[in-house]
């Protein structure tokens, strides 16, 4: 059984950056900067009481009869308390027998095209473990995006009007910006488990590596460049964050009514609709906060048992970071244009430079982690850079039907001379007329882009192509 290291860096996060914001929102109000103070304490109180409802529900707290520990998530100490009863359980492994122990069954991954499924005994205490690992798995994304990223762009924006960073500042800004990054870790870790849950998931160091330098140089230029548009145009500053917000969260819903789908009732069972309502707008607006900074692995889909879509969608990914990218330069752009003299101790346009290359890095990283250091990439039909040139390929496609003077005038252009013009040996007429009716054969590959799917229609050839979702291949199965 595996040390429970996670819960404890999820926990140190946590403790840590609390302690700093207290701290900091101390020394505001000292200095007597009340509103600085309390937005401090806003973005720190505000996360932590999520966190707190978080584990209670996970837990299952309130149908059971626990008063010392909900009493202690009112006191905000739930993560503390859950940490130690975590490695409790750990030290308490081997020393107690287990009266009953369940049977999982997990497939390995699959070489040369076969997958062996293996059994294994799981105890009581490893069970409870595992409810502890996925409860602090959540709450970290929570922590890192809803308390975490909105704390690092308030105190980098406080420095960029002061001018200066204390040390008191400095280390919350270190902290959180190292709480959005394992939340975002976490946030891939965790999806790779949901969608092949069916599958024994190893992770690599390396790929460890590379969700972190991937996320990091992804976060902190995002936060950057908020900062610096926020700093010159503060009035606008509202309406591209709100944008931002409202299309990430109306998204699924959009998708869901658009499926004709009812309404998800099996969520949690003592749940009325009214709760149920609440639980998937915390859901999508947490979904929207993850998306406002970065990329989410986990893509929330409303008509899905589980709430997640379980399909590696190569064409949303890569829209999401061509139109990211786009907007991050369009900031700088107007932050470079309306900049003032206030700017004058550092150089704009290699500012500008090292933000855009930064950003670009993140995707070189994003690039190697799905190409080579995915753990479950072996069950992908198609390449991350397959998948991309795809999408390329559909764009210029787009883009080429939508011109009309791309378009062909007549269907001579294509067709061959006529044999009436030279005379050719009948096996070559043969075989130029065989190759005319396949090139004349329509396309075997119709995209749906408001539902995310492949849908083939079956022809006389037979196509082994692999399409842009980069779902999980015929071969193998993986549906979790």
């Amino acid at each position: 059984m595996r040390l429970p290291s996670s819960i404890f860096v999820s926990v140190s996060l946590f403790t840590a950056e609390t302690t700093a914001a207290l701290y900091l929102s101390s020394t505001y109000r000292s200095a007597g900067d009340q509103i600085w103070q309390g937005l401090t304490l806003l973005f720190t109180l505000v996360p932590s009481v999520l966190v707190q409802l978080t584990l209670t529900f996970i837990h299952r707290d309130l149908s059971r009869d626990r008063p010392l520990i909900l009493l202690l998530h009112i006191l905000q100490l739930g993560p503390i308390v859950r940490c130690l009863e975590a490695f409790c359980i750990y030290g308490s492994v081997g020393r107690v027998e287990e009266p009953y122990v369940s049977i999982t069954r997990k497939k390995q991954m699959p070489r040369g095209g076969q997958s062996e499924e293996v059994e294994r005994q799981v105890g009581q205490a490893e069970g409870k473990l595992f409810t502890h690992r996925a409860a602090f798995a959540r709450t970290s994304v929570i922590q890192a995006f809803l308390g975490s990223a909105p704390q690092l762009t308030l105190q980098l924006y406080i420095c960029v009007l002061q001018q200066g960073v204390s040390i008191g500042r400095g280390t919350l800004m270190v902290i959180s910006l190292l709480s959005i990054v394992y939340g975002a870790l976490r946030c891939n870790i965790l999806a790779i488990k949901i969608k092949y849950d069916d599958y024994e998931v190893d992770v690599r160091p390396m790929a460890y590596l590379c969700i972190f330098l991937w996320r990091s140089f992804e976060i902190a230029t995002r936060v950057v460049v908020l900062v610096l548009f926020s700093s010159v145009l503060q009035l606008w500053v509202l309406p591209v964050v709100l944008l931002n917000f409202l299309v990430f969260f109306l998204y699924p819903w959009i998708l869901f009514w658009q499926s004709h789908s009812p309404f998800p009732e099996n969520i949690e069972k003592t749940l009325t609709r009214v709760g149920t309502t609440i639980v998937l707008c915390l859901l999508t607006f947490l979904y929207a906060g993850i998306n406002m900074f970065c990329w989410s692995a986990v893509q929330v889909k409303l008509n899905d048992p589980d709430l997640i879509n379980k399909s590696q969608n190569w064409y949303r990914m890569a829209v999401y970071y061509m139109l990211r990218f786009v907007e991050n330069a369009s900031l700088l752009l107007l932050w470079y244009i309306y900049k003032t003299d206030f700017y004058n101790f550092i150089c704009a346009p290699l500012l500008v430079l090292q933000l855009l290359v930064a950003y670009a890095i993140a995707i070189f990283f994003m690039l190697v982690f799905y190409q080579f250091c995915h753990p479950c990439r072996r069950l992908f039909s198609s390449s991350m850079t397959q998948g991309l040139w795809n999408c390329s390929s559909l764009l210029c496609l787009m883009c080429t039907s939508a011109s009309p003077q791309s378009r062909p005038m007549g269907k001579t252009v294509l067709e061959p001379p006529s044999p009436s013009t030279h005379k050719e040996p009948p096996n070559e007429r043969a075989h130029d007329s065989a190759s005319n009716s396949t090139d004349d054969m329509p396309n075997d590959t119709t995209y749906d882009m408001l539902n995310d799917t492949v849908y083939d229609i079956p022809t006389e050839t037979d196509n082994t192509g692999g399409g842009i979702n980069g779902d999980v291949s015929h071969n193998v199965s993986c549906n979790a």
